[in-house]
């Protein structure tokens, strides 16, 4: 049979670039989980959520307050509506904030688990062979031991043995039997050790974060003084729950504000009128037959009910009132919250009454604690004390809409459809009420009266189950990034080699695995702890 020579192939182009293998399905799946689980990548990731998470300090969000939010987004028509499509109102449960953490979950996962491995089988394998040119490396010395020491080269490598592994070196002595017995050491895994443990309470935080979202809740109340919460869901004003939170896992407590106090600066002319101290009095119960508890509610120091936190988070006047209807009914009777608009506690007033006959009322305007006109008669408030209280309204009636079933937000009257009774251009000019002043309404409207002022406080109620585990992880990275950045890899060997003449010689070089300035130091205690091992002369220590 005749054989035929095989085709050679195809000559090319020396300047055509050779042209890669197609990758395929499972290669390019390959690829990418390798792009995805790099360092690079999970670093990429981390930034990527930090620069996320900007836009839930520069818009208001949604769970904390949603009624501002209802609002931003209706004094901006234009914008407000493509800012809330793109989620940036619940930027922390957006779709893309939630894509950005569960690939940094992956990504670090990806890169721990395999360096973790290459870690184990590093700590458990034997430092690198003994180079044959020690004097190569960055430091380099030698020792000479006299004949009269009586020290042979095996001894020699035994007692640097032991000085080294005092030092904290994993020591590995090696050809004892032949001329020039050496051994190599090795330390610094901790630094790798705490690399690993920075990532891994990464992972640890994310997974504590996520838990606090899925089981946790976040609610707002405000409280009147007098008033009593029951945490209940009915209770709060706002409720935000974890995704996978059951409302049978909310804590039977109860809360009873007394007094709500607040000191402000007198004595610097600088900060004159700055808040000082916010300091509620509570009364509290744990649980539905338990006893009450006097307790103190500040600023950074919250009450807690298990992991249940209550956090002050706000506070203002309430300006208790009366309204009677054009039938001379009690239509309206008690406090009403005043939004505070600056430092001196100059306050929106807003005050609906559905009930009033034979037409519903609304007043609008604003609580000055200290009230003072200027040259132009213009009432402002000069002190955030309730020196001189007053109450500045204008008065409408009509249909307030609040039976349309459309929910409004309580803290705004919207005057659309209304009929207005007083104001500052109309003849009857506006309503000013100081406590215990009472003021008849136009067109036998009614009457309303200034009855007397108390003070509220907001409280942020919530329930974070995974924070002590991000606390301990928390502490866990910083712990595992100082070691990585200040334990250095070292790597020492040290041979020795006796003269015909009895001498023996030892020699020594010391390796760092990336860049180390303290290395030179590390020569030098090795080289001073070696001869305190042999007890050497100034003249016998070598070079």
């Amino acid at each position: 049979m005749t054989k035929h020579p095989t085709p050679a192939p195809a000559r090319t182009d020396e300047n055509t670039p050779p042209t890669p293998p197609p990758l395929g399905a499972v290669g390019m799946l390959r690829w990418a989980w390798r792009q995805l689980t790099s360092m690079r990548t999970a670093l990429f990731l981390l930034l990527l959520l930090a620069i996320a998470a900007v836009p839930g300090s520069l818009f208001p969000q949604r769970p904390a307050n949603p009624s501002i939010v209802t609002q931003y987004i209706k004094n901006r028509p234009d914008y407000g509506p493509v800012l809330d499509a793109l989620q940036l109102f619940d930027v922390y449960s957006s779709a893309w904030f939630s894509a950005i953490y569960i690939l940094l979950f992956i990504s670090l996962i990806g890169c721990v688990v395999p360096r973790a491995r290459a870690h184990y089988k590093a700590m458990r394998s034997h430092p690198p062979r003994t180079p044959k040119r020690l004097s190569r490396l960055p430091e380099y010395g030698t020792l000479e031991l006299p004949a009269d020491a009586g020290i042979p080269a095996a001894t020699a490598i035994a007692d640097a043995a032991a000085v080294l592994k005092k030092r904290g070196y994993r020591v590995q002595v090696r050809d004892e039997e032949k001329a020039l017995p050496s051994l190599g050491a090795e330390r610094g895994f901790l630094k790798e050790a705490g690399n690993l443990v920075f990532h891994t309470s990464l992972i640890g935080v994310l997974i504590c974060l996520a838990i606090g979202g899925l089981f946790g809740f976040r609610g707002q109340k405000i409280l009147i003084e007098g008033d009593t919460f029951v945490n209940t869901l009915v209770g709060y004003d706002n409720f935000a729950p974890g995704t996978n939170f059951q409302s049978s896992w909310l804590e039977p407590f109860t809360i009873t504000l007394d007094t709500f106090a607040v000191r402000f600066d007198r004595e610097s002319s600088r900060q004159f009128g700055q808040p000082i101290d916010f300091t509620a009095q509570l009364r509290t119960r744990d649980a539905a037959d338990a006893a009450q508890e006097p307790r103190t509610l500040k600023v950074n120091d919250p009450v807690y009910f298990g992991e249940v936190g209550v956090f002050l988070v706000g506070n203002g006047y309430a300006p208790v009132i009366t309204v009677r209807d054009g039938n001379g009914e009690t239509a309206f009777s008690g406090p009403v919250v005043a939004i505070p608009n600056d430092g001196v506690y100059t306050s929106t007033v807003v005050v609906k009454v559905p009930d009033a006959r034979p037409a519903q009322l609304g007043f609008v305007g604003f609580f000055l604690p200290s009230a003072i006109k200027n040259d132009e008669g213009v009432a402002y408030s000069f002190d955030p004390d309730p020196l001189n209280p007053q109450l500045n309204l204008n008065s409408y009636y009509g249909d307030l809409g609040l039976d349309t079933g459309v929910p409004q937000n309580v803290y705004n009257l919207d005057v659309k459809g209304l009929t207005q009774l007083n104001g500052r251009e109309l003849p009857a000019k506006g309503i000013t009420l100081a406590p215990g002043g009472t003021y008849t309404l136009p067109e036998g409207k009614g009457s309303i009266s200034f009855d007397g002022l108390k003070r509220y406080i907001g409280v942020d109620i919530r329930s974070t189950p995974g924070q002590t585990g991000v606390l301990v992880f928390s502490l866990m990275a910083v712990a595992g990034l100082m070691a990585s950045l200040y334990v250095n890899r070292r790597r020492v060997w040290v041979r020795a080699g006796t003269h015909d003449d009895g001498r023996t010689m030892v020699e020594f070089g010391l390796l760092a695995r990336g860049e180390d300035h303290r290395l030179a130091a590390e020569a030098t205690t090795i080289r001073e702890l070696l001869v305190g091992q042999w007890q050497l002369q100034e003249e016998s220590r070598g070079v």
